[in-house]
């Protein structure tokens, strides 16, 4: 078991690079409620013994366009149960991804997250012996969840004062 001193400090939400993908400061939540890694995920397609996939989607800053190939040794299939219960079956690749300076390779879902704020959740699973969470420190989207909190506010007192 590591010591407190080898664990890397980090937030609710950091910024971090994803060497595999050429891909820097994509915002990235981190769950400790949550076992798995999941990064949002737009095309997906097994041709053959090879996963296809692209990342991101095309209204995110982070969508290249770039076509991702995994071979059959590089994949494989999971089930998921997300916090309602309600589970499904899922694609998972590795992929190295470098928080606070501290590089390390995980294995991620593929997920649509397109209504997520967080294209990357890190789970449990990639903290675990590495990283310490401390909730008062990171780089959260601190306007976009404002607006979103407010949104949701609106659209409560709308369906409460029967606006529907």
């Amino acid at each position: 078991m590591d010591t407190l001193q080898n664990l890397t400090i980090i937030g609710r939400a950091e910024r971090a690079l994803l060497p595999d993908l050429k891909i820097k400061q994509v915002p990235v939540k981190i769950d400790t409620g949550a076992d798995a890694c999941s990064i949002w995920a737009h095309h997906i397609e097994l041709h053959g013994d090879r996963l296809h996939v692209v990342f991101f989607g095309e209204g995110s800053k982070f969508y290249t366009g770039e076509m991702h190939i995994f071979t059959k040794d590089e994949f494989s299939i999971t089930r998921v149960a997300n916090s309602f219960g309600h589970r499904e079956l899922r694609y998972k690749v590795k992929l190295s991804i470098q928080i606070k300076g501290r590089r390390v390779k995980g294995t991620f879902t593929l997920s649509d997250r397109k209504t997520k704020l967080y294209p990357v959740l890190i789970g449990r699973s990639l903290l675990y012996n590495k990283f310490l969470v401390d909730v008062s420190k990171g780089s959260p989207l601190i306007t976009e969840e404002k607006e979103r909190a407010e949104r949701l506010q609106r659209d409560l007192e709308r369906i409460q004062g029967g606006e529907e």
